[in-house]
């Protein structure tokens, strides 16, 4: 009798082959449902995962925020300043004495502010007659300490000092007229100069007899060369 081909099994016969090998190996049996994975073990809950980016952000973000908070409790506490003691740093301005002579109506010393002018120490000295010639008077001009103020009249003369004598131009007349020197000795100071040149130096005089050490610290301010 011949075997029966493949063709002629019936379903039931099928169903009883596969049966049969998975008896014989169990493990050809998948779970399919959707609490198991393909290998037959339980699927874990796993987090949704989130760019590298994203977390490297997030990270910084928490970082800054512990390191303020951080700082911020740390803080010093302000202390009050103490008070300051108010120290006047200013100097009192400087005086001027002047003397003021002339039209006014009270001549003599007057004090004056540094930086004050003619109009104010005419102020202080009483003020100025009726009619007095101001022309020459400058009143805007800065007083200096000392000085002295003519008011309306001429300003008193200046002690004059005698020229001083040229001992290579001046002449034995010229030269008589100094303390200490005679027609003598003024004629040989010239006839010094004839023979030997013009005087270099006033100290020359010592080479002209009759002129010592002591005559010629008396010389040494009214003579030059």
């Amino acid at each position: 009798m011949l075997p029966r081909s493949h063709h002629d099994d019936t379903p039931a016969d099928r169903l009883e082959a596969l049966a049969a090998k998975v008896r014989a190996d169990p493990t050809l049996v998948h779970a399919n449902s959707a609490d198991s994975t393909e290998h037959g073990h339980p699927r874990r809950f796993r987090l949704p995962r989130l760019p590298r980016r994203g977390l490297l952000a997030f990270g910084i973000a928490v970082a800054c925020t512990v390191i303020g908070l951080s700082t911020w409790l740390q803080r010093p506490t302000a202390e009050s300043a103490p008070d300051l003691a108010l120290v006047s740093t200013s100097a009192p301005a400087p005086e001027l004495v002047v003397n003021v002579i002339g039209e006014v109506a009270t001549p003599g010393l007057v004090t004056a502010t540094s930086g004050a002018r003619v109009a104010d120490a005419l102020r202080l000295a009483g003020g100025i007659h009726p009619g007095t010639d101001l022309h020459g008077l400058n009143l805007a001009r800065k007083l200096t300490d000392g000085e002295q103020i003519a008011v309306g009249i001429p300003p008193p003369p200046e002690a004059v000092h005698p020229a001083k004598l040229n001992l290579n131009t001046a002449s034995a007349t010229d030269l008589d007229s100094l303390p200490g020197v005679g027609p003598i000795t003024a004629q040989r100071i010239v006839d010094h100069r004839t023979r030997k040149g013009p005087f270099a130096s006033v100290d020359e005089l010592r080479d002209v007899e009759g002129i010592g050490d002591t005559k010629l610290a008396k010389l040494a301010d009214l003579v030059h060369t």
